[in-house]
């Protein structure tokens, strides 16, 4: 038996996000004060936090067996990892990240050629260079340590590379994206020799699981309705399912119960299309996990 598995937790705009998911799976993460290693409710998991920036390289050489970090940060490192799991959340929005390329708004930048002889300011710094160099595109690029758009704003360097969701903090700074880089979003990761270890797999395979699970049903909710046989066929054909509804009578009657899950996205415009249909007592309800 080799478990514990060594889990990391990234820090930071990601922390809140990451154990809120972990809650909907399952598993309740404590963080006390500023420890670094927080309690879990699973005897067969041990926890660490650290940034979301070094996951990788802490889970590429043992020092944890997975962990939860961007697509980003893996790339920025170059880390030999497994990467069981792509995970879309974020502290904002549940879409994928953006890195971009941004400029100010009155810049005779245009495109990337455009930036030969440049300076960019960013944090991913390696990625960036890389980025470039493929292109023969020769800039020059510096590390920023935070308030990347204020660099370019001031006249520190010529462009930034920064992360974004909406694009709105980037243009309330006066700049305007030019090119996007790369897309990124969670992913759970794992080192070559714990994935390799069947107990330990086994768990990174559960963790897998059942986070997909809290997310997918985030984007769903539940729908009961009853429905009289004479309108259960319009209000069946209204409703989009998994499968199919499930349909069950009531006791001693003519009515059916009417139980299905739907898109989050579909349900302000469903639910007067149901009750136009027939369909009466209409309660929604959140999902917890879809697996």
């Amino acid at each position: 038996m080799t478990l514990p598995l060594k889990l990391g937790v990234p820090k930071g705009s990601l922390q809140n996000a990451t154990i809120a998911l972990f809650k909907r799976s399952g598993w309740t993460i404590n963080v006390n004060g500023r420890s670094y290693f927080p309690e879990i409710n699973d005897d067969t998991i041990e926890c660490a936090i650290c940034r979301a920036q070094e996951m990788s390289r802490y889970v590429e050489n043992g020092t944890l067996d997975a962990g939860l970090t961007g697509k980003d940060w893996i790339a920025e490192n170059s880390s030999d990892i497994h990467v069981v799991e792509d995970l879309v959340y974020s502290k904002v929005s549940a879409r994928p990240a953006r890195w971009v390329l941004a400029v100010p708004y009155d810049s005779n930048i245009k495109t990337l050629e455009d930036l030969n002889g440049k300076k960019i300011a960013t944090e991913l710094v390696e990625y960036t260079r890389r980025f470039f160099t493929e292109r023969n595109i020769d800039v020059q690029v510096e590390f920023s340590w935070g308030a990347t758009e204020a660099k370019v704003v001031s006249g520190l360097a010529d462009a930034i590379v920064e992360v974004t969701e909406t694009g709105s903090t980037i243009k309330a700074h006066g700049l305007r994206i030019i090119y996007e880089l790369m897309q990124t979003n969670t992913q759970l990761i794992a080192n070559h020799t714990a994935w390799q270890d069947p107990a330990k797999r086994e768990k990174i395979e559960q963790i897998a699981l059942l986070l997909q699970g809290a997310l997918r049903g985030e984007k769903l909710v539940g729908l009961k309705m009853n429905v009289s046989q004479q309108n259960l066929q319009k209000v069946v054909d209204l409703l989009p399912s998994l499968n199919a509804p499930t349909v069950s009578p009531l006791y001693q009657s003519d009515w059916f119960a009417v139980e299905s899950v739907v898109d989050t996205k579909v349900v302000r415009d469903l639910i007067p299309g149901l009750l136009k249909a027939g369909a009466e007592g209409i309660i929604e309800y959140p999902l917890n996990k879809v697996v």
